[in-house]
């Protein structure tokens, strides 16, 4: 048995694209970006090269410190995906926590 439901992303990608800072009606400060992922991956024993664009979004706190981000910087953010709106069937990368790219050999303990 599952003891949760899991939707949790943990990307490596860097800011291509971001806006300043909006806030819903109750107040709330949401910051929306353009992430870039390029990677390697292994599949049925062979390297495939990926790159591909997701569109993200920082909301309360977190938002003000997403926009020091420098565009360009490599980063590990995580989040989970939602719906851009109730009525989408597009996904967005609700952003919750980020740190600064260091030392790769890092992200496999």
């Amino acid at each position: 048995m599952w003891v949760h439901l899991l939707n949790q992303l943990i990307l490596v990608a860097s800011i291509v694209e971001k806006s300043v800072v909006r806030f819903t009606p109750a107040g709330i400060p949401i910051t929306t970006a353009i992430l870039l992922h390029e990677s390697k991956q292994e599949q049925a024993g062979n390297q495939r090269q990926i790159e591909f664009e997701i569109s993200a979004l920082a909301a309360g706190e977190i938002s003000k410190r997403f926009l020091e981000i420098e565009l360009g910087t490599p980063m590990i953010f995580t989040g989970f995906l939602a719906r851009k709106n109730r009525n989408s069937k597009s996904l967005i990368f609700h952003i919750t926590a980020f740190e600064q790219l260091g030392n790769e050999e890092n992200l496999l303990d």
